[in-house]
């Protein structure tokens, strides 16, 4: 009896470390922004605020469809989009909350504007303007069908 509890304890516990949470587009949107002058660059840029909601994923397994967008010319930066390319929001529809940074463990094998699912680590970033607000970390990733 006692191996059994043990035995169930510890599944438990291996299932509750790698679960997921299922986010979408409507839970990143939940952010606003101030503008904040940052000397190092002389310019001012959006400052996010994060959710409570938002704050409490950060550092957990999130699970995220979208559509990929591969825009580096040497295949260093990935993201998430919640529209394809056309209308993501480096061309004026959306804002910084309407994509995320994709850091995959290995470099996928997909095209802009696939629709795919993806799932890492998430990171809420304030300060370096040099990534976006929302990246995920140790990505992997499938097609959606």
């Amino acid at each position: 009896m006692k191996n059994k509890i043990l035995l169930t304890i510890t599944c438990l516990a291996f299932f509750l470390s790698y679960s997921q949470e299922k986010i979408t587009w409507e839970h990143l949107a939940e952010v606003t922004y101030t503008e904040k002058f940052f000397p190092s660059y002389d310019d001012y840029f959006l400052y996010p605020a994060f959710s409570t909601t938002m704050k409490s994923l950060s550092g957990k397994k999130v699970t995220i469809s979208g559509y990929f967008l591969d825009v580096d010319p040497n295949g260093q930066l990935f993201i998430l989009s919640k529209g394809p390319m056309a209308s993501c929001f480096f061309c004026g529809v959306g804002g910084p909350e309407t994509a995320m940074e994709l850091q995959f463990k290995t470099k996928p094998n997909f095209k802009t504007d696939d629709v795919v699912s993806i799932t890492g680590i998430l990171k809420l970033n304030k300060d370096d303007v040099e990534h976006f607000n929302y990246i995920l970390t140790e990505c992997v990733g499938r097609l959606v069908e």
